[in-house]
């Protein structure tokens, strides 16, 4: 077994708490459905926001989806001219028998734009 990477960004319209909550449970949801794993398979989740997001920490939905016991951070992003704005951005690290060619990323909305090479597209 490997501990494998999943990426995945997505976007919010404006930075409040539920928009952020949503955004982020969608984006997991997808993550999880994409590479099936269970919370029980997760070693750990980073999550970052671009600085315009401050409403809440996107953790807290992972925490509402029953990742209870998995260990989680929020950072900010550092602030690079013409970012894209309101990103929040998350890598999961995996307990998988998956080779890294299997691993599907994800990327919603907005974020899109941010790596369609890991997307395949």
């Amino acid at each position: 077994m490997f501990v494998r990477g999943i990426r995945g960004a997505t976007t919010v319209e404006r930075d409040e708490k539920a928009l952020v909550l949503a955004a982020t449970g969608e984006l997991l949801q997808e993550m999880q459905k994409a590479n099936g794993f269970e919370p029980e398979d997760i070693a750990s989740a980073l999550f970052t926001v671009t600085s315009d997001i401050r409403s809440v920490f996107p953790a807290e939905a992972a925490r509402l989806m029953g990742w209870a016991k998995v260990p989680l951070l929020c950072f900010q992003e550092i602030e690079v001219p013409d970012a894209l704005p309101l990103c929040i951005r998350v890598l999961v690290m995996v307990n998988t028998n998956k080779s890294q060619q299997e691993i599907r990323h994800v990327y919603l909305r907005e974020a899109r734009q941010l790596r369609r090479d890991l997307m395949g597209e």
